[in-house]
């Protein structure tokens, strides 16, 4: 099972205030227990909203929105993307993690399990999606090599 592990963001991390190097530290260690550990598959943070954007749709009319957005407490200042047998094994991990944004702030990360192909009725749309991950997975290795 895979999840996605998102830090909400705070008014700090908003604002563009970086981490400590001692926080920074800390979540490195953190992540190498998830790499030996062999689950994460990705992660990082994310800059403020304001150098961001929004599309919204409406129909078949898009419109750009550009950042910054209001309420901190609803956009994501981070994630990390693990692979694990259980939410409960995910929540077991979400709880070792260091603070992400300091001892002296509250900060709140949420826990989301990603769809697999295999949520979905079998169908030409299931296999044309399988056969595009099959295409990045070649991308990868060309990559690599």
């Amino acid at each position: 099972m895979r999840f996605m592990i998102m830090v909400k963001a705070t008014p700090e991390s908003e604002a563009g205030i970086m981490p400590s190097q001692e926080a920074l530290s800390e979540m490195a260690r953190y992540n190498e227990e998830l790499v030996k550990a062999g689950i994460m598959l990705d992660g990082s943070g994310l800059q403020p909203s304001s150098k961001g954007a929004r599309v919204r749709f409406q129909g078949k009319r898009r419109t750009v929105i550009d950042g910054p957005f209001a309420e901190a407490k609803e956009l994501i200042a981070g994630y990390w993307l693990i692979e694990v047998k259980s939410k409960e094994e995910a929540i077991e991990w979400v709880k070792r993690v260091p603070n992400p944004m300091g001892e002296d702030v509250t900060s709140e990360i949420e826990i989301r399990q990603l769809f697999e192909l295999e949520d979905f009725e079998p169908g030409p749309g299931v296999e044309h999606h399988r056969s595009l991950y099959a295409e990045i997975d070649k991308q990868r290795e060309k990559d690599k090599g």
